[in-house]
């Protein structure tokens, strides 16, 4: 019928509609089909890779690290206790392989193109920026080639003076807690956070004696909120995260630190441009914080941006205060709980420097400071977990590693191996003294390895250093929580639940003959 808006369709358009209904769906099938069989091969790959048997389908073990980080670190060192050489955990659907054997660990690290850092590490983009620490390929390679130079020896004479000046004030602020029970903790990454970023910066913040700075408390929000979102499986979405209460400190924080820093920089290119070239230069080669030596880059034709050196400046900020100080408080519980070595420690202290002052040459005659760092650093490493992304095949220990893989290097179980480390819960500081047993590659990595290790582990050591010498040549330090006591938690570095608590003692001045 004419003008019938109900009329059927011509047959030929009723075929060719369904050739297209056919063909997309041969393409849909396709492609579940292709998904289907790469996952499958995915998962053969790692079928022989051992794993807890708890884990579901979908959600994996995801349930199981939902709990304190407290119980979670226990897990996986449990884990590593029960599974064999190495496991993996599945976190929905991904995969995390855990390492903890020198010889697993040895083609990760070693390897020039598993450089990528986890996935988790996109959770200090907004803080950090592509920086040394989360930038991958190319512009890794780049911008560690530029920022070698700042920790070269001369620069680190400078900085020393800096950490002087910082562990005086430190020892200052810690005279009000003598004869009591205190978390060292706090003051500790309050006295790095000053050495830092004058290092950094050139600017003095004051955090040890001006407790309600705005910049400290922000760093502090910053660095705290973006280590529990490694293992907060809840929190690692983004659209969920902004509608927390972490969310919403986590970006005023943001705006708190990111404004000083542009200010910092701001102010500095300012001077940069008022001096001529000849002052400039004599500056440079007298003194230089990372700030001045990114600007200096910046005016010799390298393409950095006023972003790329805030998120440089950031990232030295954040890698290097809190590491540095649970470092030393990690020390200073080790040698509180084993006081023979603090007398150890000072004798030689005062036989190498006898009645003059602490200098920077000093620091590597000291042999029993360096050891108890280093068993220090085994025992309780700072950073516990290093985490790489695979995006290209890789074998570790006969299994073939696929693509879409996150491997995660357990220092914490690597620096127990009983092969290397005999009675490796005990604190021994002998095994790291000059004439002590030598250990395998990778088998103690306090500082990661490889091409991609911790590029100012020199300057940090040098701050651990600093620090020690003097609250022990201030105070006798004792530990009031046993090992056994010791509730660990590993965001990006390592903490006890309880914190660290001392108790310390003034020292009786130590006559030199």
């Amino acid at each position: 019928m004419r003008g019938n808006a109900f009329e059927m369709p011509p047959a030929s358009f009723t075929m060719g509609a369904s050739w297209v209904t056919l063909t997309l769906s041969m393409c849909l099938f396709t492609i579940i089909l292709f998904l289907a069989v790469r996952r499958g091969k995915f998962l053969y790959a790692l079928r022989k890779v051992p794993y807890p048997p708890a884990a579901f389908p979908i959600i994996g073990n995801a349930y199981e690290l939902c709990c304190s980080p407290e119980q979670a670190f226990k897990k996986m060192i449990n884990w590593g206790k029960e599974l064999g050489d190495m496991y993996l955990i599945w976190v929905g659907m991904r995969p995390f392989i855990f390492l903890y054997k020198a010889e697993a660990v040895q083609p990760l690290l070693s390897s020039s193109v598993h450089i990528d850092k986890s996935l988790e590490y996109e959770y200090l983009q907004p803080w950090l920026g592509s920086g040394l620490l989360t930038s991958t390929g190319e512009k890794w390679h780049s911008r560690r080639k530029l920022l070698t130079p700042t920790f070269h020896s001369g620069l680190l004479e400078v900085y020393f003076q800096t950490a002087i000046r910082e562990a005086g004030i430190l020892i200052s602020c810690l005279r009000k807690e003598v004869g009591k029970s205190f978390d060292i903790s706090p003051y500790v990454k309050r006295a790095t956070l000053d050495i830092i970023c004058d290092s950094s910066m050139g600017c003095h913040i004051n955090a040890q004696t001006d407790l309600k700075n705005e910049y400290v408390q922000a760093v502090d929000t910053l660095a705290s909120i973006s280590q529990r979102r490694f293992l907060n499986v809840w929190m690692s979405f983004d659209p969920i995260f902004k509608l927390t209460r972490w969310g919403k400190n986590h970006e005023r924080a943001l705006r708190v630190v990111h404004g000083f820093v542009d200010k910092i920089i701001a102010g500095r290119k300012g001077q940069w441009q008022a001096k001529d070239k000849r002052n400039a230069e004599e500056r440079v080669t007298k003194y230089q914080t990372l700030l001045d030596l990114l600007l200096d880059l910046s005016q010799n034709g390298d393409a950095l941006t006023d972003e790329d050196i805030r998120n440089e400046v950031n990232t030295f900020m954040f890698a290097g205060h809190d590491t540095t100080a649970t470092s030393v408080s990690w020390i200073l519980y080790a040698l509180g709980r084993h006081p023979e070595y603090q007398e150890k420690i000072l004798d030689e202290y005062y036989n190498v420097a006898g009645t003059n002052e602490l200098e920077c040459d000093m620091l590597n005659k000291l042999t029993w400071l360096t050891a108890c760092i280093k068993e220090s650093w085994r025992v309780y490493p700072v950073a516990p977990l290093i985490g790489r992304q695979i995006y290209k095949p890789i074998n570790i220990s006969g299994h073939d590693i696929p693509i879409g893989s996150t491997l995660l290097v357990n220092l914490f179980l690597l620096h127990r191996d009983p092969r290397y480390f005999p009675d490796p819960d005990s604190y021994r500081p002998e095994r790291f003294l000059p004439d002590g047993p030598k250990y395998p590659p990778f088998a103690f990595i306090p500082f990661s390895a490889g091409s991609r290790n911790c590029i100012g582990w020199r300057y940090a050591t040098m701050i651990v250093k600093v620090v020690i010498i003097f609250v022990l040549r201030n105070f006798h330090v004792e530990s009031l929580d046993n090992e056994n006591e010791l509730r660990f938690t590993s965001e990006l570095v390592l903490h006890n639940a309880n914190g660290l608590r001392l108790k310390i003692t003034p020292r009786e001045p130590k006559i030199v003959a």
